[in-house]
């Protein structure tokens, strides 16, 4: 399989039996120039089926492109919440399992989907949890061990408005006050008791892994620019370099699709 981006030519010789097309998650236009021979040209044969499609698909596996900025487990982090994001479960399994191959743990992986409702909604996230479920039941049913990693107090005290400010404060760089917050400031004082507070006060997960799952979402999700935008700028608050952030694109189209690398570098360019 040759994966096409879009402007791309493919030259095929002649005499090769080939077909071409788009995938579940990415629709494809394309326009065929052919020559002539004896009056005769391209034999167009039949279509391809689902079946022949998935059987070659599986033979084909998306690999993590190779970086020195960002460790294997914190690349996983970004495909994982992608697929979340996106309700792709049958990736998303996929992605868990090469998550915790790369070293991330079951806890870890636990987080990002409780992280994650805040971003985009607990449907989402508690499909991303029961898919996540089934597969560790499958595993280890199958004898395999996976590394569960330290667990999160089941009972956290709420966090005040006053330290959710402080920390919202401390992530995003500076105080957070506009027309948005005058106009709805409860919706404010929620991000700092709540997200800012409870959800970035655990400790399961660093802020830098916190982030890079929120990239990961938010590409995944249409009409959303500013806040990635917002987040790129964040992300690079707690700690992680322009490189590693790059480094997010590159993930996002390696593993998960052309378009949310594209917002993804999109995002990078406005906030840099």
């Amino acid at each position: 399989m040759i994966a096409a981006h879009e402007g791309d030519a493919v030259w095929c010789p002649p005499d090769i039996d080939h077909w071409h097309g788009a995938t579940p998650d990415a629709a494809m236009t394309h326009l065929v120039i052919t020559g002539s021979r004896d009056g005769k040209n391209v034999i167009w044969k039949e279509k391809v089926t689902d079946t022949q499609y998935q059987a070659a698909a599986s033979k084909v596996e998306k690999t993590m492109p190779e970086s020195d900025v960002l460790a294997a487990e914190k690349q996983w982090i970004i495909p994982i919440a992608a697929f979340t994001a996106s309700g792709d479960l049958r990736r998303l399994e996929r992605a868990i399992e090469q998550g915790l191959e790369a070293g991330l743990t079951v806890n870890e992986i636990k987080e990002i989907q409780i992280h994650l409702y805040a971003y985009v909604g607990f449907p989402r996230a508690l499909n991303g949890l029961a898919t996540f479920m089934t597969l560790m039941e499958a595993r280890k049913a199958a004898g395999i061990e996976d590394e569960m990693g330290p667990a999160a107090p089941l009972e956290v005290a709420p966090t005040s408005v006053e330290a959710g400010k402080a920390a919202q404060t401390k992530i995003v760089g500076r105080p957070v006050t506009g027309p948005l917050s005058d106009f709805a400031p409860g919706v404010n004082t929620s991000l700092q008791r709540h997200l800012f507070g409870d959800l970035f006060g655990r400790d399961i997960l660093d802020h830098e892994s916190r982030e890079l799952a929120t990239l990961g979402a938010l590409s995944s999700v249409e009409g959303v620019a500013p806040q990635l935008k917002a987040h790129m700028t964040i992300a690079a608050n707690v700690g992680l370099t322009q490189a590693q952030l790059q480094d997010v694109a590159n993930v996002l189209s390696a593993v998960v699709g052309t378009q949310e690398g594209q917002r993804a570098e999109q995002a990078f360019d406005a906030a840099f």
